[in-house]
């Protein structure tokens, strides 16, 4: 049997190694939900690429852990793009190589206690520096980032209004460097626990001062998920079971319906006969019912998914058309190069059409609602826009029943914690196919989920919150910050590297000269 020191003597091992290491963050995410371990999970990682023999090695080693990291994260998808997925980890990986560098140059050997300190800030602007490249939506978005994984901590999400997302992850990374710093090098010790406390104290500060959402309301919001339907019927079957399923919420007060992602299948202009079916569920229930349309328009070329709103007397007028779109599943990137996608896995065929901007839909009784469809609700910024255009309660319209069987679902669902945490609004996270969600305006979960096996409707008293959160109010700031903190670093380093090759050259040693007498003098004297 191969023991540890013999995988990482050959490059291949070694490899394989760090795959794994880069893969173990991804235990702290739903469906574990260990999210107690994003605290160390990064620790293997940063050990073996602190040990690399060489900077290009330790490169390599960012690269593979950041191909585990992606691959694991994304497993999911391997029935659907097959070999692609594979593919896709590589490409995204190659985004932690610089990271990987920089963990041995900081970290190498046996660093000072100048190198740790700058450790504890770099480190974690670097992973940001990665984080905020890679949820460029042509690139996946920000599926898996790694301050995600503390959805259901309070103190977290409470953090999460100051900073978003961004201020987990950097806090997290900066934990896992402290607590590699003191179990490896432990000669750097007392920098790492320093940085812990100063870390600490910050934190805390940040954590009092953030403004704490009031609740001010409720609202009564109804989810309806219809469950798996399938076969070459199965638009017409979904909706029929749609509507049955919201007769059911006639009597019971509602103030608004949320259908799920995709949940008409048909273009309503051109099915008029659905659109009265949903205004007479509208008259029946006495609330506007929001649904999303998965079709080929009538009125202009291309298919769209669109979030639109159905009232009493029929359309209201109001309507959002999804803007980022989920690559290889919605459209094929770069089709006339990328398009062999679609012979390996089920790529999207044809692409979607793009929206052009976000929509804030007046749902009656003076509620504001801000529509978001799919994987859009991973995106902080979508959610902070329509907090900031006066949305009320967050809507993510979703459809995961492709993924029934994985930790999609649930993932999928922990994002509304996080969006309701950032803009101090609730997000309701209505899906076909579960897991549908509510979460309030602190984050905190609101009734219970519905799962996976539930074909039904839930009604919601969501709580409402008004006031503007410090991420609504100063955006990604966060990420801003260590773009320059890494640039101010690196001009820093080529200078102490500029001054280094000027230092002229010590003079060579003058050998001793000998006297006729035998003594010994030097040149000069």
């Amino acid at each position: 049997m191969k023991t540890l020191g013999h995988w990482l003597a050959s490059p291949w091992g070694r490899s394989a190694v760090a795959a794994v290491a880069g893969a173990l963050p991804v235990l702290a995410f739903p469906a574990p939900s260990l999210w107690w371990f994003a605290y160390v999970a990064l620790v293997p990682w940063i050990a073996l690429a602190r040990t690399a023999p060489t900077g290009r090695r330790a490169a390599f080693d960012g690269w593979w852990g950041g191909f585990g990291f992606m691959l694991a994260m994304h497993h999911w998808l391997l029935p659907n793009l097959h070999v692609f997925t594979f593919v896709l980890a590589a490409l995204l990986g190659l985004l932690w190589a610089p990271w990987g560098w920089l963990v041995r140059r900081l970290l190498g050997g046996v660093p000072s206690r100048g190198r740790v300190t700058a450790a504890l800030v770099v480190l974690p602007s670097a992973w940001l520096a990665v984080e905020l490249v890679r949820s460029w939506d042509a690139l996946g978005g920000p599926w898996g980032v790694l301050g995600a994984s503390q959805w259901q901590v309070a103190a977290a999400l409470r953090l999460a209004s100051v900073g978003g997302v961004w201020l987990l992850s950097f806090l997290v990374v900066l934990l896992n460097v402290a607590v590699a710093v003191l179990l490896v090098v432990r000669r750097a010790r007392v920098p790492a626990v320093a940085g812990l406390v100063a870390a600490g104290v910050v934190t805390s500060v940040a954590w009092v001062g953030a403004p704490v959402a009031q609740t001010d309301g409720r609202t009564r919001i109804a989810v309806v998920q219809p469950g798996v339907v399938s076969g070459p019927d199965g638009a017409d079957r979904r909706f029929d079971r749609e509507e049955r399923l919201t007769r059911r919420l006639t009597g019971q007060g509602v103030d608004l319906v949320v259908w799920g992602e995709s949940s008409v299948g048909f273009d309503l202009g051109a099915r008029p006969g659905l659109a009265r079916r949903l205004a007479a569920l509208s008259r029946t229930t006495g609330a506007e019912i929001l649904v999303n349309v998965d079709a080929r328009r009538s009125d202009q070329p291309g298919i769209y998914k669109s979030s639109m709103l159905v009232g009493p007397d029929g359309l209201t007028g109001d309507r959002y058309d999804k803007m980022r779109l989920v690559p290889f599943g919605e459209y094929i990137p770069a089709r006339s190069l990328l398009g062999w996608a679609t012979s390996v896995g089920e790529a999207a065929g044809e692409d979607r059409r793009r929206g052009t901007e976000q929509v804030v839909m007046d749902a009656g009784g003076g509620l504001r609602i801000g529509p978001t469809v799919c994987f859009e609700s991973a995106f902080p910024d979508v959610s902070r826009n329509l907090a900031e255009d006066g949305a009320d309660v967050l809507i993510a319209q979703s459809s995961t029943s492709t993924f029934q069987q994985s930790w999609a679902p649930e993932q999928h669902a922990s994002l509304a914690a996080l969006r309701a945490a950032e803009t101090g609004r609730s997000m309701v996270h209505a899906t076909l196919t579960g897991v549908s969600a509510v979460q309030g305006p602190d984050g905190g979960r609101v009734g219970p989920w519905l799962g996976t096996d539930a074909s039904t409707t839930r009604v919601y008293d969501v709580p409402l919150a008004h006031g503007t959160t410090l991420y609504v109010r100063f955006g990604d700031w966060l990420p801003h910050a260590a773009l320059l903190g890494l640039a101010v670093w690196g001009a820093t380093e080529g200078v102490r590297a500029v001054r280094l090759r000027r230092r002229p050259a010590p003079e060579p040693h003058a050998p001793h000269a000998r006297t006729a007498h035998g003594s010994s003098a030097r040149p000069g004297h």
